[in-house]
């Protein structure tokens, strides 16, 4: 049965039942005390004077227009439940509707629902807000996947026409052919592994334990000491306990990240590199600020987004492969927390990462 033939049935036996228990109410505290013989009274000022009817006259008198009441109660239940079921399931269609028409892969309809603010109406804005969500989640994936293909597409490009150029020499440099060759592919392990790492993040798809934002710092920086020399950038901790849940590996990944863009986008030479850990009541604080050009905070905004190298992004002789950022996002994202950047004043970048205490 339809959910609304159910509520009208549902209608139906509560009408009918309330009439039985009004004309059994009637029989218990009416008829049940007329006297079931004749009745004669002269004297009685309250009843007055005549003959009165006995109860088995009333009975037969009674039960055949009760019975016509409750077969009008019951086509009225029937009738009039049909309708205001269809009334109240009204909202429920157009949901159904939308939903039809998501499951297509239409995501840019909307219910909007007007009226009082009810369980449809809260079902409705609910349902709007996941499309919106899943209209921008895969939005975002399809440039993704634009974006992820076109880069692995390069190295290997480059690859070809190394190849190609060395297979046309008399005489090619091995050594060095093998020297960018061996690059090449660096970068498209690397990507590579961004990437795996990217949609590990991005599924939540880690186990939670309890671990300290500046103990991981510290272990991040262990291997990022000798990038922050190569580079003359001097680095400054201020790490104050950070206490959270989530990933050892993801978060220290998270650290590694935003240390080493922190590091190898410094400019000029002998720049700094301040690495702030905290907490408060409700969540630590990871902040990670640097050195460097002036961004503007246009820029600084889409530098999250993988692959995003706008013409005003800031460029060293270390490109990366663009997923550093989005990769820090993703983490933070998957382990509720936010992740921020803003320009620094005089040049450079703070990135700050909030995650549940």
């Amino acid at each position: 049965m339809s959910v609304r033939l159910k509520l009208t049935l549902s209608y139906t036996g509560f009408l009918v039942l309330a009439g039985a228990v009004l004309l059994a109410a009637v029989w218990l505290y009416l008829l049940r005390y007329v006297p079931d013989r004749a009745m004669l009274s002269t004297d009685d000022p309250d009843l007055g004077t005549g003959v009165f009817p006995i109860r088995s006259t009333l009975l037969r008198v009674f039960a055949p227009r009760a019975a016509v009441a409750m077969g009008v109660l019951l086509v009225i239940g029937l009738v009039g439940g049909w309708l205001l079921a269809g009334r109240m399931l009204r909202p429920l269609e157009r949901i159904t509707a939308a939903t039809r028409l998501a499951g297509t892969g239409s995501l840019a309809h909307r219910i909007e629902m007007e009226g009082r603010q009810d369980e449809f109406r809260e079902l409705a804005d609910a349902f709007d807000t996941m499309l919106a969500r899943l209209e921008a989640h895969v939005d975002q994936q399809r440039r993704f996947s634009a974006n992820a293909s076109h880069e692995l597409r390069t190295p290997l490009a480059i690859t070809k026409t190394l190849l190609e150029v060395a297979s046309r020499q008399d005489d090619p440099d091995v050594d060095a052919l093998i020297d960018r060759l061996q690059t090449v592919n660096d970068r498209a392990i690397g990507l590579t592994q961004a990437l795996l790492v990217l949609s590990q993040a991005d599924q939540r798809s880690f186990a939670h334990e309890a671990v300290d934002l500046s103990l991981i710092v510290e272990e991040a920086l262990e291997a990022l000491l000798p990038v922050g020399d190569q580079h003359g950038v001097e680095i400054e901790i201020d790490g104050g306990p950070a206490p959270t849940t989530g990933s050892h590996a993801l978060l220290l990944q998270l650290t590694t990240n935003l240390a080493h863009n922190a590091i190898v986008h410094n400019q000029p030479e002998h720049g700094t590199v301040w690495i702030t850990t905290g907490a408060d009541e409700t969540a630590v604080l990871l902040e990670v600020a640097n050195t460097g050009a002036v961004v503007s905070s246009e820029v600084a905004t889409t530098l999250t987004e993988p692959f995003q190298r706008g013409a005003e992004r800031i460029r060293t002789e270390h490109e990366g492969v663009g997923l550093g950022l989005a990769i820090a996002r993703s983490i933070a994202t998957a382990h509720d927390g936010t992740l921020s950047v803003a320009p620094r004043p005089g040049g450079g970048l703070t990135v700050s990462v909030r995650l549940p205490a």
